[in-house]
Order: C-alpha cells, then structure tokens, then sequence
C-alpha cells in the first residue's frame, strides 16, 4: 500500500477479482418511515436486497431476496414500508418483471406482480400519492404500446389505469393520477408538449421542440406536485439545456435552473434509482429541490430553500460530489452517496435534526483510494474546430510520457463520459496504461450545436474526433502512436470496429464489446415498441433502414461492409441474449476475420445480455482484455 509520503511509487498490482466481483454494498435508500435502509450486497453469488435498521450494522441485516441466477440492480420502496419491490429479467434478455417481497416474512419467495409474456416487460414503477397501497407500472403488454397499469401491491390486483392509444404519445399523470401533459412525436419529428384539462378532454399546446437536438427524447419531464406546470429539460433560446418551467394554463416559460455554458445532465435519466438523478424530488413535496449538470466535475444546482440547508450540509463529507440521494417523509433523515474517481459511492447517513452524521458503508472496502488513479479533464478541439472535452487517467508511479494508452469510448452515442470511478479505466491505469475518454460529436451534455454536429457523421466525423483525441494525446507526449489500442461498448464497440477499418494500422489493438457492426440489420432487430423512440435518434442521425437509399448508406459506415480492411488483433465480446445488439452482430465480424487469419479472440456468453452483469463473466472478460493489450501493446506491469 501506498501512502502519502510516497505518492510516486508503483500501486499495488491490483486483481481483476478486486475490480469486477459485485461491491460489497451498492444501491442505499432509506425507507419512507425512516427507520431502515434497503440497499445490494452479495448473497447467493449474485446482488441481493438486504435492509437493516437506521442503526445497525450489516451483521444485522436481513437478506429478503434470494435470486441466486442474476443479480438486482433496481429496486423501489413503494410507499409502504412493509414492502419491498425489485425488477428482474432472465439472463440478459431486459424482459423485465416487478417482484414484491415482504419485509414482515423475509424468507418466503418473491412474488412476481407481472407475469409477463416474452417480449413484454416492465420499464419502471412509481408510487400513486392518490391511491395509497398502489404503484403505478409502465409495461407493453401490448407489444407495441406502453401502458400504465395500477397494481395493488399487497394483493397484487393489476387494473388499466391508461391506455397509451398511440405509440408516438406518451402521458403525463398528476398526482392524484390524472392525465395532465402529453409529449407527442409529430410527423416532422418535432417533439409537441401539451397541457390536458381536468377533464382529459382537451389538450393545448404548449411548445413544439426540434427533435433531433432531442435523440434520447426531452429528459426530464416532471409534473409539478399540484399540477400546474410541467419541468422540462429544453434547449429554449440557448445552446446550453437549461430546466425549464411550462405553466399549464398559461404555457408560460420559468427558468429553473440554468448553468452558463453548461448543459443539464439527462445520463441520470436512462437507469432512474441506479445513477445520479438528473433532478431531485422532494419526497415530502414532490418538488423538484436540485440539478445536475455537466461540467469538469458534475455539478449540482440547489433549487429549494429547504434543501439547501441539508445541502451544503451534505457537502462537508465528501470532497467528490453529491451521487445518489434518499430521505424518509419527513426529510430529517438522509442517506447519500458520492460520485469520486478513487473513492466511489461512499455512502453517508445525515440527520438534520441533530446534525448527526456517518458513514454506513464503502461499496469497495478493498480498494485503498491512494491505490487508484486521478481522472482529469482534457479540452482540445477537432480538426474542423469543434471543442471537444474528454478525462485523461494516467497510471500513478510512472512517468507521464510515451505510455501505450488505451482509447475507451462510451457507448450510446447519446451518452457522455463523466468524472468518476471507473472500473475499466482503474484496471487499465493499474497496469500501466494511459486512458483517454472523449466525448466526440453526439454525446450528450455538451450542448444543441455539440450533439446535431454528429449528423450523418457515424464513420465520418464521429470517427474522425476519435482520432484526434489520440493524435492530442501523442503531440503532448503522453502516448506512445506504436501502442495505441481502442475499446468500447456497444457504439463504443462499432466505434472500435470502424476505427480499426478506416485507419489501419493506427490502433494495435481493438476489443469490441457487444458492438453494432451492420447499422441496418441493427435497427429491424431492435424490439418493436422501440421505433418511435429512434425517429430522432438512429432515423435522423444514421437513416431508416426501410428507405433504400438510407440503407445502402448505412451499409457503407458499417464495419459489415469495410470487413476485408481490418487488419489489428481483435477481441470480441457478446451475450447471447442480447435484445439491442444482437449476437450475429458478432458472429457477422468474427467468421470473416477468422477465415483470413486475423487474430481473433471470441467470448460469447449464453447467461448475459447487452452487457456482461454476472461477476464470474465480468472478470472473464476483463482477464481477457488484459491478456489482449498485454500481447500488443506491451505494458509495464505484471499480468496475472
């Protein structure tokens, strides 16, 4: 171990086992009552549920699942405190189930509230303040329509309680559970925003947003607690996405909550309850209270007089910034974690009657944070101009010049790299390697003008800033340009592949990890219920598949059709039950590659999905991405 007296000798060698085995606690809440905390812990193999009270330890807790095949990731207090609720799916395949179980009898089996058909699933659930007892689900049991259903979670009595009546709409309830605003897809792809009378017999306009400044749709959208007004992130006069306020009556316009030069942070929106919000809601009011946004580190804006007392308390126990956040009704009692790059999701309980405060728990006991390596950001521009922002990780204990460095790029593409743990980059950097994340034209988070840049530029411009961002790297002489290798998933994994075509001999090695590598065979297999949500993404970035001329297009940016080019050593990754990515998206890479004799490695996996979750497949794939870049680009360190 090392210490502060010598921060410039080697770390400790890190196992894979240390990074990619499930935390030790992950995912904490504390329960409406107050008196517990619910949150993941192995059991089983896998992550379980387990809670425990205010004040005990986790010697105390009590297990109350007991899925031993996958892990939980998402889990809800449904109001009542006796209940706890989970979602679930079978290996990967994101058929996702609500399961209840009873804090009362914590060993009987888990009960499952939505016994589905394959292909339908559960994509969130919330409690209804007007029916106590009750959560609101959203699922398609009708394969192309996503509706609300409420179920009565003691009995589990499943009644409609709103039909979606075209797929292209999607309603906003209050709380007393009527409808009070509607987002519609329009024809042109704008996006229209409407305010529905009490009656639910007539709707106004309130704005029409452009739609492909808006591919993972408008996020947030919020119903104000007494209905009036509706929060939105939008782009209003501004490059920046701003939290704004529309009145129903009136369709007036309120800024909330704005950053000059900065843009709301919506990643929180695509896994809600697992990664940092983008907003805050009061459990007492139902208020929006804070925001996040983007910045070198993300940044969090304070909206509520109330929270910004408990805020700038919060704030004196971490150096790095607010992650994860729970309180009990009466907002006294708060369990928070952090978002860090060395120490992640540490996690805080906050009394703000006493001002008592403590650590519950470290989701990675293990790792000694002087161990890990800082993640700094970096500013550099594309070569047509474009400002490009991305983080830099270098190994600690070496010399910051002439390292092999590993290009890591997110998957997405309307996604965006953010300061923080990261536990591929930690792996890389123990071993002696440079990481350099980019946020290329298309992320998210970096504005209007920054996202649409990325039109009909996959294979083009999107491809090009990647290696710009090396090319940055080698002129400051961290990055040797003889040992560059490129990683990432899913686009991060197309990315991998097209880079590897377009500039042969640039990269050493390549890992593509659950990859697209036929842009059009991709969007016929995405599920059905998907294709009104990829109007302003896939369809006004990359073309509709159904359009002959779109096709043949998408055939020449796809790594399908650019095969014969690939020359660098290849390690491919892929579940077998893949819903987004499917496996002959790999298989269609890896037979081709194989017959000419290009070094290929293949891991399939037939329990996981987009994305490797199970622990032994997570170390699987990791040991075999070490012993990939330790062939071709040399390293520093020991592989073990």
């Amino acid at each position: 171990m090392r210490t502060p007296t010598d921060p410039d000798s080697p770390p400790r060698l890190i196992e894979v086992e240390e990074f990619f085995s499930d935390p030790a606690f992950a995912n904490p809440s504390i329960s409406p009552d107050g008196t517990r905390i619910a949150y993941l812990a192995p059991a089983h193999g896998r992550r379980n549920v387990w809670v425990r009270g205010i004040d005990q330890g986790h010697e105390d807790a009590v297990c109350l699942t007991h899925d031993a095949r996958r892990g939980i990731t998402t889990y809800y207090w449904p109001g009542d405190s006796r209940w706890l609720l989970y979602l679930q799916d079978t290996d990967g395949n994101e058929d996702w189930h609500l399961y209840r179980v009873d804090l009362e009898t914590p060993d009987q089996d888990a009960v499952d509230l939505t016994p589905l058909s394959p292909g339908s699933r559960v994509f969130g659930a919330d409690p209804l303040p007007s029916h106590p007892g009750s959560v609101l689900v959203a699922m398609n049991k009708r394969p192309f329509a996503i509706d609300l259903f409420r179920i009565d979670v003691a009995s589990g009595e499943t009644i409609l309680h709103h039909e979606q009546a075209d797929p292209t709409e999607s309603v906003l309830l209050d709380q007393t559970g009527a409808p009070a605003f509607a987002s519609r897809l329009a024809e042109d792809g704008a996006v229209e925003l409407y305010a529905i009378d009490r009656a639910g017999t007539e709707r106004r306009l309130l704005r029409r947003l452009g739609g492909a400044e808006y591919p993972v749709g408008v996020q947030p959208q919020v119903v104000t607690a007494d209905g009036s007004g509706l929060l939105i992130g939008a782009y209003t006069d501004s490059d920046d996405l701003r939290l704004i306020r529309l009145d129903a009556k009136t369709g007036d316009e309120t800024l909330v909550a704005a950053v000059p030069g900065h843009s709301l942070d919506i990643l929180g929106t695509m896994a809600p309850g697992v990664l940092p919000p983008t907003v805050f809601t009061s459990r007492r009011t139902g208020e929006v209270i804070a925001a996040r946004f983007v910045d070198a580190k993300p940044r969090i804006e304070v909206v509520d007089d109330h929270f910004a007392e408990v805020y700038d308390e919060l704030s004196k126990l971490s150096d790095g910034v607010l992650g994860t956040l729970s309180s009990d009704d009466s907002e006294q009692r708060w369990v928070a974690t952090f978002v860090h790059d060395r120490d992640p999701a540490v996690t805080w309980f906050y009394d703000h009657a006493t001002h008592e405060s403590r650590v519950l728990f470290r989701p990675y006991p293990h790792l000694d944070p002087s161990d890990l390596a800082a993640m700094s950001p970096v500013t550099f521009a594309a070569r047509d101009g474009l400002p490009l922002n991305g983080f830099l990780t270098l190994p600690t204990g070496v010399a910051p010049e002439g390292l092999a460095l590993v290009l890591l790029v997110h998957g997405g593409p309307w996604l965006h790299d953010t300061w923080g743990y990261n536990p591929q980059v930690q792996l890389l950097a123990n071993r002696g390697y440079a990481v350099l994340q980019v946020n290329f034209r298309g992320s998210t988070g970096y504005g209007k003008r920054h996202t649409t840049a990325a039109i009909g530029e996959f294979a083009r411009a999107m491809h090009t800033d990647l290696i710009d961002a090396v090319d940055w790297a080698v002129a400051r002489g961290y990055a040797d340009p003889g040992r560059i290798g490129i990683m990432g998933g899913s686009y991060g994994g197309y990315a991998a592949l097209v880079g590897t075509a377009l500039a042969p001999g640039y990269f050493a090695a390549a890992v593509d990890y659950v990859g697209v590598s036929d842009l059009a065979n991709f969007l016929r297999t995405l599920p059905p219920f998907t294709r009104p949500y990829n109007v302003n993404s896939w369809y006004a970035y990359v073309g509709d598949p159904d359009d002959p001329a779109a096709e043949a297009d998408m055939l020449s940016r796809s790594p399908i059709t650019m095969i014969d080019r690939i020359v660098t050593p290849l390690l491919v990754a892929q579940g077998a039950n893949d819903a987004r990515v499917v496996q002959s998206e790999s298989d269609n890479v890896v037979a081709p590659l194989r017959e000419r004799g290009v070094p290929i490695e293949y891991l399939l996996a037939a329990d996981e999905g987009h994305g490797f979750d199970n622990p032994e497949n997570q170390i699987r794939l990791h040991q075999a991405i070490e012993r990939h870049f330790v062939r071709y680009l040399g390293t520093g360190r020991a592989c073990h």
